[in-house]
């Protein structure tokens, strides 16, 4: 019996006795309630035994909660991999992997009418795959049933969404069944569109913003073979899909993608894990890749599916860099401008024929001031927290506390005036509405994303991710303060960057159609370079070449500790001595208001000792809980290292 508990030391199945009544329900992989501690808590049936070592003292299991085996022996065994891999407890994993039961939504699967599926054929419309080499060889393997895996980088101007389609098309074309990963709702919205167009029977979207029934009834139904595709968000990796042909996860660079609750499991390294388990052909598709992917394409794990030179060359809108060009090359203040005049004049000409894209790194209006004389971060004089202003008309604020900065005086010189130090998308679309009078000016960020823009000339002022799409494509698009995205004290600060930006231009009219890009970034970094090259292979290979080079993810492996100063260095102290391990930090976290300190350590090791680190953290930290010590959250593979 596999018993929920937080408890770590407690990661380990239980006996019970199966009473007579429940002797024909109480199946291995069913939710049951048991007596535990005190009082009832849920749990799984693994396995029915004849006898136990504890007959003597076993307790009787309380009731069979579920009419189906939600727990199946391939989700178990999947849920231990990934526990083992992220130090985290069973327990964790399979609340990650089955959703809470809802009993109506299980009584009317049980009760629907069998679903007799129709056999699939592959078809010749691939909807741009042949626009990739190896990309029709990669559909034909999974469409005979072989198990192929690939890191495909979509060509400019791709509908990623049908691409995925296709793929689950030749999934169910070799009669088995495919799981689509995405980012988050947007994306799954799009996809599911793909799917009505493409796939001639119904797929199930697995996800938890639907609620706790619709979710729970799509999982029943892949469950119980009802759907063979589901769609869903990172949780949806986990689907119990009976004879997988297919898991494919899109954009695994998103943040996204990497659970917010222990153990942290990534959707990237889920399916892996899946794809070796099932034998199931696994696709990782994107724009760009990421350092992660690259590493699976140079271990021969898979192959690569790219878009050819003459296909980019005819696919992608004309790029270039602010200030590199023109009377801005030669005026060092010109080019230093956030909006240096040829930018302005692409905007101008662009506007003209149709929708303008304006990506900006931030939201809100101006979220971050600095003191306006030497230039330091303005900092609130109650809570220590950033100042900024929330909209126009209003005063700066704390953004964390909200207290109105208005008796700041900077620390450092003494003066009391502001200057702004980012600049956001609504402050943004205040000036560009300015210098265009007459022209619809629109915004995409935050709590309004706009899913589509119409064709006639406007200005859609978007924030990285929420770009929304215009039918024929972007007259132009300006990528403003890449310096914002570049500069961010962060491991993936460069493949994130250039993630965004290719994002972007993938939604501009090819350049013999008018297209144009300009980004105002350095231009001398490698992003940015990669961008105008249109050059994702090149940028993943530099990027994890430099990573070996540093021994940084996903090279090495690390596992990040986060608690008070005294428990992270006992922590510490009690890991094994691993080959090659090293420890850094410990580090002070930012403080929040009405938090104790915090500090963060990080145990890096190379990637040979994954296995070993997983096991001594987990084994360091379940020890702390039989001892009652205070928790040190611990996350194997932090997607932030600093």
């Amino acid at each position: 019996m596999l018993v929920s508990s937080q408890l770590p030391h407690l990661d380990r199945p239980f006996d019970y006795l199966v009473p007579a009544s429940m002797e024909h329900t109480a199946e291995p992989g069913r939710l049951v309630r048991v007596p535990f501690a005190g009082t009832d808590a849920e749990g799984y049936v693994l396995e029915r035994l004849a006898a136990s070592d504890h007959t003597g003292r076993l307790a009787r299991l309380r009731r069979v909660v579920s009419g189906l085996p939600v727990l199946t022996p391939a989700t178990l065994e999947l849920c231990r991999r990934v526990a083992a891999q992220y130090a985290g407890t069973l327990s964790d994993v399979v609340r990650l992997a089955v959703p809470g039961r809802h009993a109506a939504a299980e009584e009317q699967v049980l009760e629907a009418a069998p679903v007799v599926h129709e056999r699939v054929v592959l078809g010749q419309d691939l909807h741009g795959w042949e626009r990739h080499s190896a990309g029709p060889a990669f559909l034909a393997h999974v469409r005979d049933g072989s198990s192929p895996r690939a890191v495909a980088t979509f060509a400019p101007g791709s509908d990623p969404f049908a691409l995925l389609a296709v793929a689950a098309r030749a999934a169910l074309a070799s009669g088995r069944t495919a799981l689509l990963v995405v980012p988050d709702h947007r994306d799954l919205q799009r996809l599911s569109a793909a799917l009505d167009r493409i796939v001639p029977e119904g797929h199930v979207r697995l996800e938890a913003e639907t609620g706790p029934a619709p979710r729970y009834r799509a999982f029943c139904e892949a469950l119980t073979g009802r759907a063979r595709i589901v769609a869903g968000t990172r949780a949806a990796v986990f689907a119990p899909l009976p004879n997988l042909g297919l898991v494919a996860v899109l954009e695994d660079g998103d943040d996204s993608h990497a659970d917010q609750r222990a153990p942290y499991p990534h959707a990237r390294e889920v399916a892996v894990l899946r794809a070796e388990q099932t034998g199931a052909a696994a696709l990782f598709a994107g724009w760009t890749r990421t350092a992660e992917t690259q590493l699976l394409l140079e271990s021969g794990w898979a192959r690569p599916v790219l878009a050819t030179r003459d296909v980019v060359r005819t696919t992608s809108p004309r790029i270039a860099i602010a200030g590199t060009s023109g009377p801005d090359a030669q005026d060092p203040l010109a080019a230093a401008a956030r909006l240096p005049s040829d930018g302005w004049r692409v905007l101008r000409e662009a506007v003209k024929r149709g929708p303008v894209l304006v990506q900006v790194p931030r939201t809100g209006y101006v979220p971050t001031l600095a003191c306006q004389t030497c230039r330091e971060p303005a900092r609130c004089s109650s809570c220590h927290g950033p100042l900024g202003v929330p909209d126009a008309g209003e005063r700066a604020g704390c953004r964390w506390c909200g207290r109105p900065a208005t008796d700041w005086t900077c620390g450092n010189c003494g003066d009391s005036r502001f200057r702004a130090v980012v600049t956001g998308a609504r402050r943004t679309a205040e000036e560009l509405g300015r210098a265009f009078p007459g022209v619809d000016v629109r915004t995409s960020g935050g709590s309004h994303v706009l899913d589509t823009v119409p064709d006639a000339p406007s200005l859609v002022i978007s924030t990285p991710g929420a770009e929304p799409v215009a039918p024929q494509g972007y007259a132009a698009a300006l990528l403003l303060d890449g310096w914002a995205l570049l500069a961010r004290p962060d491991l993936r600060a460069a493949e994130e960057a250039y993630r965004r930006w290719t994002a972007a231009a993938a939604l501009v009219r090819p350049a013999s159609a008018g297209g144009a890009v300009v980004l105002v970034a350095d231009p001398q970094a490698p992003p940015a370079q990669a961008l105008v090259r249109w050059d994702p292979a090149g940028h993943a290979e530099r990027e994890l070449a430099s990573r070996r080079e540093l021994d940084l993810p996903p090279a090495a492996r690390f596992a990040g500790l986060i608690g008070v100063a005294a428990d992270v260095e006992e922590f510490v102290a009690a890991l094994p001595p691993l080959p090659g391990s090293r420890v850094l930090g410990p580090l002070p976290v930012p403080d929040r208001p009405g938090r104790a300190p915090m500090v963060r350590s990080v145990v890096r090791v190379p990637r040979s000792e994954s296995a070993a680190l997983a096991a001594a953290v987990k084994n360091v930290t379940a020890g702390r809980s039989v001892r009652k010590l205070p928790p040190v959250r611990v996350r194997v593979d932090p997607l932030q290292i600093g």
